[in-house]
């Protein structure tokens, strides 16, 4: 009786398919991660025969995850802003990436891969300019240019709540002899363009009706806003300063203890190809770190790429969070009163 029973359990269990592993990613949600799963996770899925699980969260989230988890951690691949990145590097929350599974690191700019090689950048976003064509005949070419009398009245600056007018201050600081713990320049710039602004804006949707209705020539704006805005039939265009645009550099990261990291680096591997960054560029706007990618050009002209990626500032993420608190009390009182 013990042996047929052992006969047939093992017979059934020849005959069960084995169980597909398992890569689980934590992604920011929305359109980002459907574009993801559409440029990477199917791509990954068809070559490795794994499936990708994602678990939605923002970069706060995930990285409290692996806090939680250290050592143990339930993701193998989290997606985390770069700032927020440095910081479990510090931790000790992040293992390093192993150029020889994850080939498509030597063709990366420098820029998006981590000295230690803790956390690797999978697209370039920034702060930059953005123009109305149909009132615009010449691109602006510089951050300068915000001053020129033609754009009086026709003017978006971000409020330093969000990420464009952070960065615009930085900007207008490192291009007019400060530095991050300097701000004085950048201050000064920013109090003396604010009377030609229409508007300082605290949400980056709220600049695409004014464009729409041609109230603006110029903003401080993001490129992959841009580029999807153009797509809809909005009137806009983006510019980078020869200064250098604000560099955003969204990253992926294995915790430390990853339960599956071979099939992570191979998840990466593919994300980082230059089918996966084209891919990418033309369904988020994305910025592509693959050196190797080449863009059609109506989509390179609003998005980081090339040259303008040569140029893009990327200041200290940590000296950004110590002094950025404040930034905020200074510019509650000079610029927004």
């Amino acid at each position: 009786m013990n042996r047929m029973f052992t006969a047939a359990a093992l017979a059934a269990s020849i005959s069960l398919p084995a169980a597909a592993q398992e890569v689980v990613v934590g992604i920011f949600g929305g359109s980002f991660a459907d574009n993801s799963r559409a440029c990477h996770a199917a791509p990954f899925e068809k070559a490795s025969g794994a499936r990708v699980r994602h678990v939605l969260g923002s970069s706060v989230d995930n990285v409290a995850k692996l806090r939680a988890t250290k050592g143990n951690p339930d993701l193998d691949v989290a997606f985390i802003d770069l700032a927020i990145a440095v910081q479990a590097k510090n931790e000790g929350l992040l293992d390093q990436v192993d150029p020889a599974n994850v080939k498509n690191l030597a063709d990366l700019y420098a820029s998006a891969i981590d000295k230690d090689r803790r956390w690797v950048g999978m697209m370039y976003g920034a702060t930059a300019l953005a123009y109305n064509p149909k009132l615009v005949k010449s691109p602006p070419t510089s951050w300068r240019d915000l001053w020129d009398p033609q754009y009086k009245g026709k003017i978006a600056l971000g409020d330093i709540s969000g990420t464009s007018g952070l960065h615009f201050l930085m900007a207008m600081s490192l291009s007019n002899g400060g530095s991050l713990e300097n701000m004085d320049p950048g201050f000064k710039a920013v109090a003396e363009l604010k009377p030609s602004a229409l508007m300082l804006y605290s949400q980056a949707d709220q600049v695409v009706p004014l464009f729409e209705r041609g109230e603006l020539a110029v903003a401080v704006w993001y490129p992959d806003r841009v580029g999807a805005a153009a797509a809809k039939g909005v009137p806009v265009a983006s510019a980078f300063p020869k200064e250098g645009a604000i560099g955003i550099l969204p990253t992926v990261v294995i915790p430390g203890g990853a339960k599956n990291k071979a099939l992570a680096e191979r998840y990466i591997d593919v994300m980082l190809s230059p089918e996966a960054q084209n891919c990418f560029a033309q369904k988020q706007y994305a910025g592509p770190v693959n050196r190797k990618v080449q863009l059609d050009a109506e989509l390179a002209k609003h998005l980081p790429y090339g040259e303008s990626v040569e140029k893009m500032i990327f200041p200290d993420p940590e000296a950004t969070a110590k002094l950025r608190p404040g930034w905020v009390e200074r510019w509650q009182r000079e610029i927004a009163r």
